[in-house]
């Protein structure tokens, strides 16, 4: 049995080895293990020259990932195959963790481990610090009918935007058949995408990401064929949120409720539009029936915030002269 350092060659090698872990394990109901979603972490401990393998005759049968933040450090993942467990792997891969990062001066590790592990664990020497509670919350069930959004980004710089997409697409969840791009149209740039369509999550998720880079931008789409929901972000954090029956999912606090609906005068803040239009269009009530139809709002919201293009999705996008189409 070796042990060795991870480098970026060691790409292919990780994420067969990810895969395989995932394919043998019963992940938690609301954990993500695709390679796409946890990817980016394990870019970090590549980066931080955290990652090590264990091999046996030249073929890798577990790995680790860690980083060192200041004097803390952390273990992301560890992973041995099921052939190579009890034979000291999982072991010397941790140990060989805490001898690079006691090295470059981290003082503790840190790791989050399930039941099962603890033993091993504590054999190395690990105490329990604190202890993750999960509670399972009834959630309303929702319309099966069609998701769809558009994500629009306060720029001109379409070269900017296509490329922040070219990185940003490929890491969300769920592999994405294409993305596109529009040019831009009264100070805003559109942008499309599969994966964001059928799932909201990755709307809101990709809308933030395309934040964190540049700046303003506006989530906005239909949910299941029934409700509207808009998020305004700037510099990758929420500024707003509006979703048209905010206990559409189940009850909330009555706080919550009241933060669902548009502010109009950050909307204003943020876009131009005019405050009393955003009041009068951006309703909220108890129940979609209440309001108009779902196609109907959106297409109000997007003229009283000046987008265009947000009346549909990337899968019923019409031609658009001059968009740049990302397939994959």
């Amino acid at each position: 049995m070796t042990i060795r350092h991870g480098t970026d060659d060691d790409r292919a090698t990780l994420r067969a080895l990810w895969e395989r872990w995932q394919s043998e394990s019963a992940a938690p109901p609301w954990a993500d293990t695709s390679w796409e979603a946890n990817e980016p972490e394990l870019d970090r401990a590549l980066a931080a020259n955290g990652v090590f393998f264990a091999e046996e005759d030249g073929e890798a049968v577990g790995f680790v990932s860690a980083w060192l933040e200041d004097h803390v450090a952390r273990i992301g993942d560890l992973y041995v195959t099921r052939a190579a467990r009890r034979s000291g792997a999982g072991g010397a891969l941790v140990e060989a963790v805490i001898e690079n990062l006691r090295a470059r001066g981290a003082t503790h590790l840190l790791l989050d481990a399930n039941l099962e592990s603890l033993a091993f664990y504590e054999k190395l020497g690990f105490r329990e610090q604190s202890r993750n509670l999960v509670l399972e919350l009834e959630v309303r069930e929702v319309g099966a009918g069609r998701s769809y959004g558009s994500i629009h980004v306060q720029t001109d710089d379409l070269a900017a935007v296509e490329r922040a997409v070219h990185q940003l697409v490929p890491r969300l969840p769920g592999q994405s058949q294409g993305s596109l791009v529009a040019p831009p149209s009264g100070g805003w740039i559109a942008v499309y995408d599969d994966v964001c369509d059928r799932d909201p999550t990755m709307l809101r998720r990709l809308a933030k990401e395309l934040s964190d880079r540049l700046g303003v931008v506006l989530a906005i789409g239909v949910e299941h064929e029934e409700v509207v929901r808009f998020v305004l972000l700037e510099g990758g954090r929420v500024v707003d949120e509006y979703l048209s029956v905010p206990e559409h999912y189940g009850p909330l606090p009555p706080g919550d409720v009241i933060a669902l609906a548009a502010n109009p005068r950050v909307v204003a803040r943020l876009t131009g539009a005019d405050p009393g239009v955003i009041r009068a269009v951006a309703r909220t009530a108890a129940s979609p029936a209440a309001l108009p139809p779902a196609q109907e709002l959106l297409e109000a919201i997007a003229a009283a915030i000046g987008l265009e293009g947000a009346d549909h999705g990337w899968d019923d996008a019409p031609e658009i002269p001059d968009a740049i189409e990302v397939f994959r």
